[in-house]
């Protein structure tokens, strides 16, 4: 019975069904309250926008819930370990199993199993939901929840520099050859930084060597005088990377595609260390799922007329709580490339891997 993984199937299923349960519970009162919260901060600003009316509440309730899911599906998964765990012991259900052979390993087993199926779930949730629901809803909040391109490759507010000048585009579509800016401006400098001339457009195109602006002004700073320019060429040698690799928000990209902007970025010699942060976090944001049970571990053991139930349960919730502030903090020395991408991704998981399986050895010595 030791070298079983599930010595009994009956209670591993049990195990598992009420483990999943409360997560769905929790997630549910989470996301309830959170999304109520948050619709009341924001449903001034969306029907501030000309033309919004009650749909597009429901609109930005049906991108921003992706996004509230995300964030506490780790803290659902976490609380529902806690109070599973607790639970069983309460019940002497964790005594009962373990007078009947079960090492604390096996006990554990069907809530790791669940978690694995969890991590599954968040990833491939993130990679096609939320990912997607990202990029929308912020391109509807750059443009203050007012009109946006159809095209999901759309970026917004992108800055490029040519010699003095400076391009600004506010909407960003395509990529390579057939990349068009949308709503153009042109500052003209002179080499010691002062302000020339103003060129705006309502679209831009790439010709193949620089791009071509269509209905282009022009607003002369020392005259004051606007001119009618028509069909105007700017930007010569400028590509469309300067414009489509400027801007890329990791947050609102798939695994893949965050993999190919940064095979895009690396070949084009910008950095990457940041972006490589989140790629290899898209792998191991999910996983911390698996840790929970571990570090809950310690709410299941132990006697429950002790007294210290309450006590165990605060340890293991204090420990899930530990990993996230050393997962944020290690994102953050990622991006500030004191640590290198992989090590800031995975470095707090394995960290409390092994605090998890030294208490968990621990209690069952």
């Amino acid at each position: 019975m030791k070298l079983e993984l599930f010595p009994s199937p009956t209670t591993a299923f049990y195990m598992a069904r009420m483990f999943l349960i409360r997560i769905l519970a929790v997630l549910a009162i989470f996301v309830l309250v959170l999304q109520t919260l948050d619709l009341l901060g924001e449903s001034g600003n969306i029907l501030a926008a000309p033309g919004n009316s009650e749909a597009d509440l429901w609109r930005y309730v049906s991108l921003r819930a992706p996004q509230i899911i995300d964030f506490v599906l780790p803290f659902s998964v976490l609380f529902a370990t806690i109070i599973t765990l607790a639970t069983l012991n309460q019940n002497s259900e964790v005594v009962a199993m373990k007078a009947a052979g079960l090492s604390a390993h096996q006990v554990l087993a069907p809530l790791l199993l669940a978690s694995l199926l969890v991590a599954a779930f968040t990833f491939a949730f993130n990679d096609r939901i939320v990912s997607r629901a990202t990029s929308t809803l912020s391109l509807w909040q750059k443009a203050e929840y007012g009109p946006v391109p159809d095209d999901p490759t759309t970026r917004t507010n992108i800055w490029a520099r040519k010699d003095n000048s400076l391009f600004h585009a506010g909407f960003v579509s395509g990529n390579g050859a057939n990349t068009r800016l949308n709503r153009v401006e042109i500052y003209e400098r002179s080499g010691n930084g002062e302000l020339l001339r103003t060129i705006e457009a309502e679209q831009a195109v790439y010709t193949g060597s620089a791009w071509r602006m269509d209905g282009a002004k022009a607003f002369d700073v020392a005259t004051g005088e606007e001119t009618d320019l028509g069909e105007y060429i700017a930007g010569a040698g400028m590509s469309p990377d300067q414009f489509t690799l400027g801007s890329v928000n990791p947050d609102g990209m798939s695994f893949m595609q965050l993999k190919s902007a940064v095979a895009e970025l690396k070949a084009a010699g910008k950095p990457t260390q940041t972006l490589e942060t989140s790629l290899w976090h898209k792998i191991s944001g999910p996983l911390s799922a698996i840790l929970m049970p571990l570090l809950g571990a310690v709410a299941a053991f132990g006697l429950a007329r002790s007294g210290q139930l309450f006590l165990r349960a605060v340890i293991g919730m204090a420990l899930g709580f530990a990993f996230f502030v050393a997962d944020n903090f290690s994102l953050a020395m990622g991006n500030l490339g004191a640590y290198p991408p992989m090590l800031a991704a995975w470095a707090p998981f394995l960290l409390f891997f092994m605090i998890g399986e030294s208490v968990l050895v621990r209690t069952e010595e």
